[in-house]
């Protein structure tokens, strides 16, 4: 876990005695720390004294090889799997990583008095995570899972930043492989649990959306008794999704369900409409721009019911939402409009991005990099997203990436607007060229795509040559 990824905030210290309880390890040579320790930690950069190191092992690396230079440098305690020769008392468990969930459900069943949600999906998940802390936090302190810690190590960490006064915490739970949600959410015991979407983000590792279904389905197994489960009512897995969560109420979002959305009026960079509840209706103003926001609108609003918060508080709350870095973020740099949404991508949220570009003024730049972890069906979709951005009137596609040239002989036809580069560096003279030739029209760019193409560094490049 790096810098970005630890709480600034101080947490609940832990006895030696807790950690062997949540644990079941042993002190090696009955080396028992007598003072507290202040936070558990899997970064051996940053262990000090008063601090737990725990040694994960993966594939490729085993931080038992650095429990003595935590040692050296004044850490007092370590979690190992075998004891390591340094002078360091040692908690010896069967498994770290597995301790490492012991420790994270352990601080969950400390506070009772938490109310928990937990949410899943192929996209959207960022955003309405986002929203339900805004309507969540104006009530009472609540977590909210930082970053993409959603996986089978994020989910504990982020639940050893639990204090006594957080009434609420917003889970949400990736899906990597079979059998990850289902060891998160029995970790997290949510009361609200439900999924967003089945779409084709991670398609490489589960060899089909059935198998993605499975997977996020998970999430309903560990529901709190009394708990709700949440899902989509217009998923095309949406039946599959509703039988996987029988065994509890249901309460589902989008049109034709419990919660939905009418007279949506989508402007440039927000949405109003009417929301339709079991609670009532209500008028709502959302600072989020496209349809697809609406929707992660009533998937909030759908969670935040479940846990009894009232309408009234929830339209406060997704009033005051604020979208998260790399979102959907609006940047004027006169007389051009940038809009940075290049945290990530999948083939649905692409889509969904261009669509929220057609709301903008000027002439309109698609700037799209490779999209990942879609396995054998990689070139395809990147060819069926070229011709179906290519049939919208955007005036330029530019496409980034090993994947280009898929879209470009996806664009068939319209391939004149849709321009395939090999890499960032190739493509930014086009991008400046573009500018110039259009002087002095304003333009609308979106960038985006997957994580590991930093799409915005393309964007930072070009905004530093206007």
């Amino acid at each position: 876990m790096h810098t970005s990824t630890t709480s600034t905030v101080p947490l609940e210290p832990w006895t030696a005695q807790q950690l062997q309880q949540a644990t079941q390890g042993y002190w090696h040579k009955d080396q028992i720390p007598q003072t507290e320790i202040k936070r558990i930690l899997t970064d051996s950069r940053h262990a000090e004294s008063g601090d737990a190191f725990l040694a994960l092992k993966g594939e490729r690396f085993d931080a038992h090889n650095f429990v003595a230079q935590v040692a050296a440098n004044g850490c007092q305690v370590a979690i190992v799997e075998r004891p390591i020769d340094a002078e360091i008392a040692q908690l010896v468990v069967a498994d770290t990583r597995l301790a490492l969930g012991q420790l994270g459900a352990y601080r969950r069943e400390q506070n009772a008095q938490l109310k928990v949600i937990a949410l899943t999906g192929s996209s959207g998940k960022t955003t309405t995570k986002e929203m339900l802390g805004s309507i969540l936090s104006r009530l009472a302190p609540t977590l909210i899972t930082r970053g993409n810690l959603n996986n089978d190590l994020g989910v504990p960490m982020m639940l050893l930043e639990l204090r006594k006064e957080h009434q609420y915490a917003v889970m949400e739970l990736g899906a990597n492989h079979q059998g990850e949600i289902d060891y998160t959410s029995k970790i997290v015991q949510p009361h609200v649990a439900g999924i967003l979407n089945i779409g084709t983000a991670h398609l490489g590792e589960f060899g089909g959306r059935d198998g993605i279904c499975r997977a996020k389905s998970e999430i309903y197994r560990h529901i709190l008794p009394q708990g709700v489960a949440i899902i989509p009512q217009q998923d095309d897995f949406t039946a599959e999704i509703r039988e996987a969560a029988k065994s509890h109420q249901i309460m589902s979002f989008g049109a034709g369900g419990d919660v939905f959305a009418t007279e949506i009026e989508l402007l440039p960079q927000s949405a109003n409409f009417q929301l339709h509840t079991p609670q009532g209706s209500s008028f709502v103003r959302l600072p989020f721009a496209g349809e697809h926001n609406v929707q992660n609108a009533t998937a909030a609003v759908a969670f935040a019911l479940a846990l009894g918060v009232s309408l009234e508080d929830i339209v406060k709350g997704l009033a005051q939402a604020q979208g998260a870095k790399g979102r959907l973020n609006f940047i004027q740099k006169a007389p051009h409009l940038f809009i940075d949404d290049t945290y990530n991508a999948n083939p649905t949220s692409m889509r969904a991005a261009a669509q929220v570009l057609l709301q903008q003024n000027g002439i309109k730049v698609m700037v799209m990099g490779d999209i990942g972890e879609l396995g054998d069906s990689s070139w395809q979709e990147h060819h069926d997203l070229g011709r179906d951005l290519a049939e919208l009137p955007l005036d330029h596609i530019v496409a980034v990436g090993q994947f280009a040239s898929a879209a470009l002989e996806g664009a068939g036809l319209h391939s004149t607007k849709l321009k395939a580069f090999q890499t960032q560096a190739e493509a930014l003279p086009f991008l400046i060229n573009l500018i110039q030739t259009h002087q002095p029209q304003s333009m609308s760019f979106l960038f985006k795509g997957s994580r590991f193409t930093h799409m915005e560094t393309l964007m930072a490049d070009l905004m530093e040559k206007l």
